[in-house]
């Protein structure tokens, strides 16, 4: 993350003091569950007690007594595990059957008003970091820097601004057209200087803008390579949307950090790459699959009739060993609604990874593709206080993600 984005986050957290036993520490929060994942696995650890001060995680202990003085919540039975991490979301768009129309029609005030409505049910999921990888008017930027000072209203955003996009290219009509090599340095540069995490580059079309094709190449290498440049030179990481094998190939030789979706369209059905994929492991760049979607809805016919092969590929990232996150996509249609990503951890488990390796995919793994390893994604000392309650074993059964009895978000509960 850039240092203006580490000076933001400075702002609520404070620093960790490690309780020391028989002393009283006011302030202190003292959790107790039945058992608790804490990001890495592989098996759970039981009647944990973990001991929460000023934001953050001061201790993880094996049961034990709560320092005198601490606050302590009995989560009874239920497991405790970092809060879930979804790696690619639109805050901007509602999940309806026509979202780019829902924002042609709202002003800018309208819109950020029901991003915050998004960012709370994100949060009342146990979903406490999302990175929001398209916004309009740096929308997502603003509501970020309003939860930095009230962190229970809504997860973490980790902001994209509008998407770097070519003329009349995908998502268009968030305002992010650049064109060439200087105008792709231009538009990264813009962002920078407005304060973004990520840049979001889309290198093919998309399925929801009318006039582009996901299989086909919107920026080549040069354009590519010259976002990844400038972005790195102000310390941030590149997302790169890409569908099509094209797309992806161009991805990999331009180096970005985060290949979105990573589907190897072709234009009549999903092409099978194992060269590409072993070079994809061999850079170590991360894929972000989108998977997700809640009972009652099928995929559109262009996507069901290629759907299989999507998840063959998954199976072949994960058996090559690229390191796979899961973004559910979550905002882009009445499937896909803000709350959608435990659904997207069970079909990972569906594609054949264990369960430990899924839960891993929505939290620690997560964490460090989007840049926040050293704080997310994991119950150790030293990491944010986001934490989410289940009832039942998500190590046995990935669903109980879904059976959620407690949210914490920086040290306070919020469900």
């Amino acid at each position: 993350m850039a240092a203006a984005g580490r000076a933001r986050l400075a702002d609520y957290h404070g620093v960790g003091r490690k309780p020391v036993d028989g002393v009283v520490v006011v302030g202190m929060l003292a959790i107790r569950s039945g058992a608790a994942f804490d990001g890495v696995g592989p098996a759970l650890v039981e009647r944990p007690l973990v001991l929460v001060d000023e934001g953050r995680i001061a201790e993880v202990r094996a049961g034990g007594v709560p320092p005198p003085g601490a606050e302590v919540i009995d989560l009874g039975g239920a497991t405790l595990l970092p809060g879930l991490i979804d790696a690619h979301v639109h805050l901007v768009f509602d999940g309806s059957a026509d979202p780019v129309g829902a924002i042609e029609r709202l002003s800018d005030e309208e819109l950020l008003d029901r991003m915050r409505t998004a960012a709370r049910t994100c949060l009342a999921a146990g979903i406490t970091t999302v990175r929001d990888l398209g916004d309009r008017a740096y929308l997502a930027v603003r509501l970020r820097d309003e939860l930095v000072a009230e962190p229970a209203a809504g997860p973490e955003i980790l902001a994209a601004g509008p998407p770097v996009t070519t003329s009349q290219g995908h998502c268009w009509f968030l305002g992010g057209a650049a064109d060439g090599v200087d105008g792709v340095r231009a538009a990264v540069r813009a962002r920078a200087e407005r304060g973004v995490d990520v840049i979001k580059v889309m290198a093919t079309g998309g399925e929801m803008t009318p006039g582009t094709r996901s299989h086909e190449v919107q920026y080549g290498p040069d354009e590519l390579r010259a976002a990844v440049e400038e972005a790195h030179r102000h310390g941030l990481p590149v997302a790169v949307h890409a569908h099509g094998v094209a797309g992806i190939e161009n991805a990999v030789a331009a180096g970005v950090d985060t290949i979105e979706h990573c589907s190897f369209m072709t234009v009549d059905g999903v092409d099978s790459r194992p060269d590409l994929i072993a070079a994809i492991a061999r850079a170590g760049i991360v894929v972000s699959t989108t998977l997700g979607v809640v009972p009652g809805f099928a995929p559109p016919p262009r996507i069901s009739a290629r759907l299989d092969g999507f998840l063959a590929n998954v199976r072949q990232m994960r058996d090559a060993g690229v390191t796979v996150v899961c973004g559910s996509d979550a905002g882009i249609g009445p499937p896909k609604p803000h709350d959608v990503l435990p659904y997207g951890a069970a079909m990972l488990v569906e594609c054949g990874f264990p369960p430990v390796a899924a839960l891993r995919a929505v939290t620690s793994s997560a964490a460090w593709a989007c840049r926040v390893g050293e704080r997310k994604g994991r119950l150790a000392p030293g990491f944010d206080a986001d934490l989410l309650a289940v009832d039942g074993d998500p190590l046995a059964d990935i669903t109980a993600l879904r059976a959620v009895t407690a949210v914490f978000r920086a040290g306070s509960r919020v469900r």
